[in-house]
């Protein structure tokens, strides 16, 4: 079964569920700024940039898509800890990427400039990268 990619606008209860423990794994360093999951969950809601990656009806990553004129910024990209390393997270990328592209523009993923790891990871993929301080 593929991995779908979805707009989250009208999450059902079962989604809300499953986003709340996507975020539960995260490290406090992807929440930022957001106090909390629940803050970043409503954020995205409220300004409808919340996307997910959906797997045999079950949420299992999600993203902030924010879609500017000049680029589209992808971040606080999560998948749930028991799920990781199996392309949910790229599936969110591929498809943020194609997307941003049909706009005519160029998707950058947002990732913290202290994270190494994750930073030497994007490059590897060939990824555009915006980092944060």
């Amino acid at each position: 079964m593929p991995v779908y990619f979805e707009n989250a606008a009208q999450p059902s209860a079962q989604d809300l569920a499953d986003l709340e423990k996507i975020y539960a794994d995260a490290p406090a360093w992807l929440l930022a700024p957001f106090a909390d999951a629940a803050t970043l969950i409503a954020h995205g809601l409220q300004t409808n940039t919340l996307v997910t990656g959906r797997f045999n009806s079950r949420l299992l990553g999600a993203a902030l898509l924010e879609k500017h004129a000049q680029r589209w910024l992808l971040n606080h990209l999560c998948v749930r800890e028991l799920t990781r390393n199996r392309g949910v997270a790229r599936r969110i990328v591929q498809e943020a990427t194609r997307l941003a592209a049909e706009a005519g523009t160029e998707l950058q993923l947002v990732i913290p400039a202290d994270q190494a790891e994750l930073l030497q990871l994007a490059r590897d993929k060939s990824l555009m990268i915006a980092t944060t301080e």
